[in-house]
């Protein structure tokens, strides 16, 4: 899924005080990168899961599909995602290329010293709200190249752990195929054996198979009824893998805490067609 957050000038740069935890793997139409203030929080990324803590500071580019699937209370990060083009450079260096390109080799993820990750802490905080208008697209684009060179100074890279292929594959069918209802089912796709796949699944994703599926199923429900098709619930809720009503309506109380009619006239169906939907704080 692509998520266009850019807007108009090809520039989103925040300090964000509250993050959504994935239930579908996205990836932007520009470079992204987080630098973390405080708090842990988990991406899954390809077959990695990077695991990121104060100072961690990662970049994901335009090929990537990624998914923060966990975030403790207190995380906080600065994002930005951006558009190459905003640079305004003409012919790029061989230490900015990976800009330009969709999935550039190699591990973007590295956890800066104190005084580095203060530095641009307080350098992000100017750009984000400089003195005047004029001097706002200059303050980003210093504050992006500040950060890539700081990247590249930062001497250890951020934790990660390779995803078992089954376990990666096994979330892709989750996501992508309503179809898939059981855990033998699965587990005879993946090629491991049930057992093995759910113990493996649990600690790698650091949620059940169970409990995930459950929130790809919602957020197809989500995307079919807010798609403006004059679909029924009940037609979405089976559109989207759920087996019955009441079972769609059991587990979107288990998600949300409430039930589907009340859950839905809490949130505009323009917030569920762009994607914006946070379980973060909801799940049981």
């Amino acid at each position: 899924m692509i998520d266009d957050v850019l807007p108009a000038d090809g520039l989103l740069f925040t300090r964000r005080d509250q993050v959504e935890v994935m239930t579908v793997a996205h990836r932007h139409q520009g470079v992204e990168f987080n630098l973390v203030v405080d708090g842990t929080a988990t991406y899954l990324l390809d077959r990695h899961r990077y695991h990121l803590s104060p100072g961690a500071l990662v970049w994901l580019f335009p090929g990537q599909e990624h998914l923060l699937v966990d975030a403790s209370p207190a995380y906080r990060d600065w994002l930005c995602v951006f558009d190459p083009a905003v640079l305004g450079v003409d012919d790029p260096s061989e230490w900015i290329r990976p800009f330009y390109l969709p999935d550039p080799p190699g591990l973007f993820a590295r956890r800066l010293g104190v005084d580095q990750a203060g530095w641009l802490d307080t350098l992000f905080r100017q750009a984000a709200a400089p003195d005047h208008p004029e001097l706002e697209l200059a303050a980003r684009r210093h504050a992006i190249l500040a950060a890539w060179q700081a990247f590249h100074a930062a001497p250890a890279s951020t934790p990660t752990t390779v995803v078992h292929p089954a376990v990666a594959e096994a979330a892709r069918l989750l996501r992508e195929l309503p179809s898939v209802s059981t855990l033998p089912e699965l587990a005879r796709q993946v090629g491991l054996s049930p057992h093995h796949l759910s113990r493996l699944f649990a600690r790698q994703m650091g949620t059940s198979i169970t409990r995930f599926r459950n929130e790809q199923r919602f957020r197809r429900f989500l995307d079919v009824y807010g798609a403006g098709h004059g679909v029924t619930m009940v037609d979405a809720a089976l559109l989207a893998g759920f087996g019955s009503y009441p079972q769609f309506h059991r587990i979107v109380r288990s998600i949300t805490g409430t039930n589907p009619a009340d859950y839905l006239g809490k949130h505009p169906r323009r917030v569920w067609i762009a994607g914006d939907i946070s379980l973060s704080g909801m799940l049981p």
